[in-house]
């Protein structure tokens, strides 16, 4: 079934008049854990391949 270009927008913007968007605070919190959550994961991964180099010299030495 073929839709005009013209029904084809209304529906565009039908569908996108049913989006809740968030509010600029929901926003800026959800910035601020993602930005801590990559800090602790840089950190853990970190920490981890010094472990694993350590363990490797230890075996090569």
């Amino acid at each position: 079934m073929q839709t005009s270009p013209a029904r084809f927008i209304r529906q565009v913007k039908q569908e996108v008049s049913k989006v809740v968007w968030p509010t600029k605070q929901e926003t800026i919190s959800a910035v601020i854990m993602v930005f801590v959550m990559v800090t602790i994961m840089a950190i853990f991964f970190l920490l981890i391949d010094q472990v694993i180099a350590w363990g490797v010299a230890q075996v090569l030495e």
